[in-house]
Order: structure tokens, then C-alpha cells, then sequence
């Protein structure tokens, strides 16, 4: 089930199934029945440059978190490696999830009464470190929430993420205002199994948090696949990458991030995109838009009963 983070008064002191998985499942004739009507969310996409110091870059997501809550946003999402920029070593920077640079986020988010996703590093049993996803919500302030480890490592265009990082297994969705969000992060958005297991556990929003690697071609793969991945799973996605350095940081094939932050809806349309540079992406979107597309293209409802999500998962 989806964990769920309240929404409450609004502070700022600092810088089984839902209805619509129901609906899907249900037989033709019943589905003429109307769910719940969903008022719109204003979501906020934070393409940040992360540095070195996760001290420097917990300042950021406060600036940011903060941004979006004045703008209105409910949900803030930050790309992959928030906590720390890729390029330098993990193991010293990683910290469980309930330790400072964590309850830093859930502080942020109490305060300015908004959910934030932010991407960060945890120790795993094995000496290396996950990719990790924290999911802090208004509503819980000082508890160890929800988080998700990456599922599909990065062992692609000369970059061995398996090396130093330990692969997650299992999919996460979280409820924000009666709104079912996925996790996923970077790499994760090429394998479109995963994608529709999300929407299948009831996932109407899909937040890809990335730390994009640049070369040739690669904003543009960035893009397709998130117009792509919306469309797979017939939600929006909400795709948050790291902007754009402008110059190497570190040895050949760190991801360091391209820009081109956007939230695509589920019929693949580019609602809100940012440049190469930070910036803060504001976009209301509309969950009854979600049940709409679902009933009438179907692809959920008509996909083969052979996709497994087991197949989407790391196999290191």
C-alpha cells in the first residue's frame, strides 16, 4: 500500500488498491462508474546543481523546497545524488536513513509543508553504498519514511555504478494528497516494466530523480524516454535531472548531469521543461486526466500477462 504523507497548515521558518487500479481491473461494464474527482496538483520539479559537500547541497534543497512551497507545489521533486554529486567516493558521504542529512530533508519539509524527494547515498551490507531516494512528507516529521533504493544500475557507457553501489528490488509508491507517486532514478527509466508495475500498484504520478550522464544524443534520449515511459505507464512522470555543470568535475563517465528537467503527461505531452541551467520547474497536473487516458488507450488493461516486474530487476 502507499505510504501516505498529510498535508497540514503551512509553516515556513527557513530558505489494497486505490480506486483508480480498481477501475483498471474492473470489467468493462462496471467501469462506467465514476471514482473520486481529484482537484488538480501544482508540482515542482528542482533542477539543482549538486557539488561535493552535502552540507552545501541540504542548503539547497532548503532554498528549493521553499521556492516551491511559495509557489504553491505540494510535491518537490530533486534529482539523483542530491545529497552528493557523482564523481567523488560514496562510502564516506553515505548515511542511513535516519541519520542527519535525512532528518536535514524531513526538516525541510516540515517546515515548509510541502513532500520532498530528494536523492541520496545509505551504507549497504556489503561495504558499497545504495542509491537512494527519500520521500519526506509534512506529515511525518521525525520518522525514518519512506525511501526507495535504485533497482537498475548504471553499468553502461563506460560507467560501472554495480561497483560501488548495491542494486534495490523492490518498487515504491507513496501517496502525497490522495495522489500515488512512484520512485525511480536515472538509469531505471529505460526498462518500461518497471514503469507499468507502478501503474499497476496504483502510481498516477512517476518521479524519475537523475543525474543524467552527458555525450551525444543523450538530451535527447532523456527526453523521448520520459515522453515514452509516460505513455507506457499511461501516468505523468516527473523527470528531475541535475543541471548541466558546463565542464568535466571528474574522470571520464561520471554522470554529472544534462538539465532538460520536464513533466510529461500520460498521453506524452511535454507539459513544463527547463533549460541546461538550475532552475525551479512549477506544473499543475490533473490525476482524473490519468483514469481518462487509462480507460480510453488501454495498455494496461490489454498487456500481456508475461511482463513480470522480476524481469526489471538488477540482476548484481
Amino acid at each position: 500500500m502507499p505510504s501516505s504523507f498529510s498535508r497540514r497548515k503551512r509553516r515556513v521558518s527557513s530558505p489494497g488498491l486505490s480506486w483508480i487500479a480498481q477501475l483498471l481491473l474492473a470489467p468493462q461494464a462496471a467501469r462506467i462508474v465514476a471514482g473520486p474527482k481529484l482537484a488538480r496538483m501544482r508540482i515542482a520539479l528542482a533542477q539543482i546543481l549538486s557539488g561535493a559537500d552535502p552540507a552545501a547541497n541540504l542548503s539547497l534543497v532548503g532554498e528549493y523546497a521553499s521556492r516551491a512551497a511559495d509557489a504553491g507545489a505540494k510535491l518537490v521533486v530533486f534529482p539523483e545524488a542530491t545529497m552528493c554529486r557523482f564523481g567523488v567516493p560514496l562510502g564516506p558521504i553515505a548515511e542511513p536513513v535516519d541519520g542527519p542529512w535525512a532528518n536535514g530533508v524531513r526538516r525541510i519539509a516540515t517546515e515548509a509543508d510541502i513532500t520532498v524527494i530528494a536523492g541520496m547515498f545509505t551504507p549497504a551490507d556489503d561495504g558499497r553504498v545504495t542509491n537512494t531516494l527519500i520521500a519526506a512528507g509534512p506529515g511525518t516529521p521525525n520518522q525514518p519514511d519512506t525511501h526507495y533504493h535504485k533497482i537498475h544500475l548504471y553499468d553502461a557507457f563506460g560507467f560501472t555504478e554495480s561497483r560501488t553501489v548495491a542494486p534495490g528490488h523492490e518498487p515504491v509508491v507513496i501517496s502525497v494528497d490522495d495522489v500515488h507517486v512512484g520512485l525511480t532514478i536515472c538509469y531505471d527509466i529505460r526498462f518500461p516494466a518497471l514503469y507499468t508495475e507502478l501503474a499497476r500498484r496504483g502510481a498516477q504520478l512517476i518521479a524519475v530523480c537523475a543525474s543524467w550522464g552527458s555525450g551525444p544524443g543523450k538530451l535527447e534520449q532523456w527526453t523521448l524516454l520520459a515522453r515514452a515511459r509516460a505513455l507506457d505507464s499511461m501516468s505523468y512522470v516527473a523527470a528531475a535531472g541535475q543541471a548541466d555543470p558546463g565542464s568535466p568535475l571528474s574522470g571520464p563517465g561520471a554522470p554529472l548531469g544534462v538539465g532538460g528537467s520536464l513533466v510529461a503527461s500520460p498521453l506524452g505531452e511535454v507539459v513544463a521543461s527547463a533549460g541546461s541551467q538550475p532552475q525551479l520547474v512549477v506544473a499543475d497536473i490533473d490525476p482524473d486526466s490519468v483514469a481518462a487516458a487509462r480507460d480510453n488507450i488501454a495498455v494496461l488493461r490489454n498487456r500481456s500477462s508475461f511482463v513480470q516486474i522480476d524481469e526489471a530487476q538488477s540482476r548484481r
